[in-house]
Formats: C-alpha cells, sequence, structure tokens
C-alpha cells in the first residue's frame, strides 16, 4: 500500500476556545494513539491534511512531528462540520509491520459485465471494504472482474477472497450487481405511487404490472 507523508506539530491539551484558536489558523487538531503508548496530541495544516481525506485512495500515514518523532499510522476517525464538511478532528491509529492492520480498502472494477451487454444497467453500492493484513501485504485496491456478471446477478463480499488479506465487511454486504431495466421502472412506479400515497394524492403513473393491461383495454375500446 502506498505512503502519504504528513507534517504535524505537538500541541498541548488545551481547551475548546484554543481549539477554536488553531482552527482559525488553518489547522486541524489530532490524536495519535496505539497499543502500549500514550497517546499524542498534535495538529496539521487542513490543506495537507485535505490531499489525504478527499480522495478515493487508501494510505498509511507516516506522520513526522517537530519534537515527537516519526511514527506510522492510518486514519481511525474523521469528525466534520455539519454544514460546511471541513474536517473538525482527526484520530490516527499507530500501526507497525507485525500486527495485522484493519482499514478501509476501494474496490476496483475491471471488465465489462454481460449483463449490461444484454441490456442491463450495472450499480456500485459498496466503494469500500474493511480487511485485516499485514503492512507487506495490504494492497492498494480490491480488483473485482465483473465479466461474467449478468442480469440479477451481483457480487456480495462474502464473494470475495484475495491472498493474505481477511474480508471484514459482513458478507452479505452487496459491492455491485446488475439489474434489469424493466425491475428498475417497475421499482421506480412503486416509488412514485408510494410518495403520492403517503401525501395523500393519487398516483400519477400505474405500476408496470397495471400500465399493460390498461394500455390492452384502450385499444380494445378504439378498435371498437
Amino acid at each position: 500500500m502506498k505512503h502519504f507523508e504528513l507534517n504535524g506539530q505537538i500541541r498541548e491539551t488545551g481547551n475548546k476556545a484554543s481549539v477554536k484558536v488553531l482552527r482559525k489558523e488553518g489547522l486541524v487538531p489530532c490524536n495519535l494513539y496505539g497499543y502500549k503508548m500514550e497517546n499524542i496530541l498534535f495538529s496539521v495544516s487542513i490543506k495537507d491534511l485535505n490531499k489525504l481525506i478527499n480522495t478515493p485512495e487508501a494510505y498509511i500515514v507516516d506522520i513526522n512531528l517537530n519534537e515527537g518523532g516519526k511514527h506510522t499510522a492510518v486514519i481511525h476517525e474523521l469528525q466534520f462540520h455539519p454544514v460546511n464538511d471541513t474536517c473538525l478532528h482527526a484520530d490516527f491509529l499507530s500501526v507497525n509491520e507485525e500486527k495485522p492492520i484493519v482499514i478501509n480498502v476501494p474496490v476496483a472494477i475491471t471488465g465489462h459485465a454481460i449483463g449490461v451487454q444484454n441490456g442491463g444497467k450495472f450499480f456500485m453500492v459498496t466503494r469500500e471494504i474493511k480487511i485485516s493484513a499485514l503492512m507487506k501485504d495490504l494492497p492498494d485496491n480490491l480488483p473485482i472482474d465483473i465479466s461474467g456478471l449478468d442480469i440479477e446477478k451481483q457480487v456480495t463480499a462474502g464473494d470475495l477472497h484475495y491472498d493474505n488479506v481477511t474480508i471484514l465487511t459482513p458478507k452479505d454486504t452487496i459491492v455491485c450487481v446488475v439489474r434489469s431495466t424493466r425491475q428498475i421502472a417497475a421499482q421506480a412506479a412503486r416509488e412514485v405511487a408510494a410518495e403520492e400515497s403517503a401525501l395523500g394524492t393519487p398516483a400519477a403513473a400505474a405500476t408496470e404490472e397495471t400500465a399493460a393491461p390498461a394500455a390492452a383495454d384502450a385499444a380494445g375500446s378504439e378498435s371498437k
């Protein structure tokens, strides 16, 4: 897996006011913790952090601290502003080469689904899979060949297998699926009918099951 270098400054434990000052200066308060080590409080530039988090890729993070040395870690948790989506706080988990690392890794789709060639539509449902592996075995992504995926067929997390990697995402989690256009249209009609029923108004569009008989009746009436 690729590494990302992040420079930080050690910070003292402070109150809400001191944290606000950090953020006004374009810094994000962070914590680094791990097994048999004391928590380290530090801050990083929001610009540098955005380069790490605003990407679909996964990284091992090499954190360089001014007085705290160098640490290898992974992102554990991010807190965002509810309105402007700015990162307000970041937690990092210290890792090493001896113990398995738990991390979310992006899925990489390869091939062209036969179901799409037969008129279906491909849907990507899950873009990241949680895995556990030693640092040397961590992949940059998890490739999935969908060439044999036909209409109404799907790939779940339980279908995925990679050398030296343990999949932690629940086995029944759907990763991708090919749906028939008829099923998509019928589902859309049902959703519209449900919304209009909830609003107390008559359904504006017939479902796929009722539309065809209604059209046939109308055609028969005209012929008479």
